[in-house]
């Protein structure tokens, strides 16, 4: 299993074009899909952190 680093937008597209095969065929998790799956997710969540952070609402925003 060949898993590599989210380093460019790029990588992130085609890490999630993996992601979404691998939900479609919806593997067992103690399978190598399924733990592909799970590393994959991990590394797409932390660029998505990384590249679009959301901060704290306003609270008198959040109470609306």
């Amino acid at each position: 299993m060949e898993v590599r680093p989210i380093r460019s937008q790029s990588d992130y597209r085609a890490a999630l074009r993996e992601v979404s095969k691998l939900v479609d065929m919806d593997p067992p998790v103690a399978s190598l899909e399924g733990e592909r799956l799970e590393v994959l997710s991990t590394l797409v969540e932390a660029w998505e952190r990384r590249q679009y952070p959301i901060g704290a609402p306003d609270p008198v925003e959040a109470i609306k």
